[in-house]
């Protein structure tokens, strides 16, 4: 499925199974199919950072990233999360779609993979993290910072427009490149009890992340 167009990578990823009770604490809202797609199409077209490559999706959930990064020829994928149930919609997502080159590990993304061991055992990072404006407060960046230890050449990431400036100067500290690739819509759903409206849209920046220098990485 490597040479899959847009149109049908997005159709594949409407048979991903979701989130049914999202957990608040976790900031769990799914990525929803036609977000994913676009995210996994531009590194592919534009980057060539998923074909043939080894691929971390962190802060999985139910896999929609990680399937679709198989879907597009990825050598393979594995989702890491600290939710067994979303873990195992992800599992069966991976049966139901015939795919085996994903794996998938049970873990506190902001404690399991500061080891060292994984210190660039990955070519790319994918992720949409909990945005950290809740319970959370500066966890997407420590996902952004533990995905460039894990990655050997770019990662891309989903982060509030709002919080676009934060991310961009936490890069540049880190001595990180960093470019908005697009600015999306995010629609989520009614998920939450505190939720009053059916749906809002929240804009969110699709960013890449790589290595200034690439002799040096992070």
């Amino acid at each position: 499925m490597a040479k899959l167009k847009l149109k049908a990578l997005e159709q594949y990823l409407q048979d991903v199974d979701i989130f049914e009770s999202p957990k608040l604490l976790l900031e769990q809202y799914a990525t929803m199919p036609h977000i994913a797609s676009r995210m996994l199409h531009t590194i592919q077209a534009s980057f060539n950072d998923i074909e043939g490559k080894l691929v971390a999706d962190l802060g999985c959930g139910c896999g929609t990233l990680s399937a679709g990064a198989a879907m597009l020829g990825a050598a393979a994928c594995v989702g890491f999360d600290i939710d067994l149930d979303a873990l195992e919609i992800f599992r069966k997502n991976i049966v139901e779609l015939e795919l085996s080159n994903v794996d998938l590990v049970m873990c506190d993304v902001t404690q399991y993979l500061k080891d060292t061991r994984w210190s660039k055992r990955f070519d790319t990072v994918v992720m949409n993290p909990p945005f950290g404006t809740k319970h959370n407060r500066g966890i997407d960046m420590e996902f952004v910072r533990i995905a460039l230890s894990m990655a050997s050449t770019s990662v891309y990431s989903l982060h509030k427009t709002s919080t676009r400036d934060h991310v961009l100067t936490k890069a540049a500290d880190w001595g990180v490149k960093a470019r908005v690739l697009a600015q999306l819509r995010f629609d989520l759903p009614a998920s939450y009890k505190f939720h009053r409206k059916q749906s809002v849209d929240v804009h969110v920046d699709f960013i890449r992340f790589w290595f200034a220098d690439e002799h040096k990485k992070y």
